[in-house]
């Protein structure tokens, strides 16, 4: 049983519409609904945030992302299923969520400018930021999962 915590959403109210300002951004981006909700996965999952996880898998599947693919979105770079575009995206969350180890390589940058374009790639780096930051505040204050 994990202790309960602080609810910032309740304390601080004003921090969390900040970054629903970040999410009204991303819902008139370009980014489209799946490519939104694959970056929130694997970065809920390489950060263990579990309430982002019950979250925006369920928004996937309502979007039509397909369970299998959710399934084995930990393991993308070893299936076929996911697109170019996808696998670039994946890389990217990757690599800015884990911004200490190594940051956005040259490599990847390039080849997401490549296949993306600029502001396509803005738009996801922001995407990105956005759920690391919420991640950061569920995973700090043990946000509960909702029943």
């Amino acid at each position: 049983m994990m202790e309960k915590r602080i609810a910032i959403d309740q304390l601080e109210p004003q921090s969390f519409e900040a970054v629903r300002a970040l999410e009204k951004y991303l819902a008139q981006s370009q980014l489209t609904p799946i490519h939104k909700e694959l970056i929130k996965i694997r970065a809920s999952q390489l950060n263990g945030c579990a309430f982002c996880l019950d979250m925006h898998t369920k928004y996937a599947l309502k979007y039509g992302e397909t369970p299998q693919r959710i399934f084995l979105l930990d393991a993308w770079r070893e299936t076929d299923l996911f697109t170019e575009e996808e696998r670039i995206l994946l890389q990217v969350t990757e690599e800015v969520t884990l911004i200490s180890q190594k940051g956005l390589t040259t490599e990847t940058y390039e080849a997401a400018l490549k296949i993306l374009g600029e502001r396509y790639l803005a738009q996801a780096i922001v995407a990105i930021a956005t759920i690391n930051v919420w991640n950061r505040l569920a995973v700090s204050t043990h946000k509960p999962i909702p029943a």
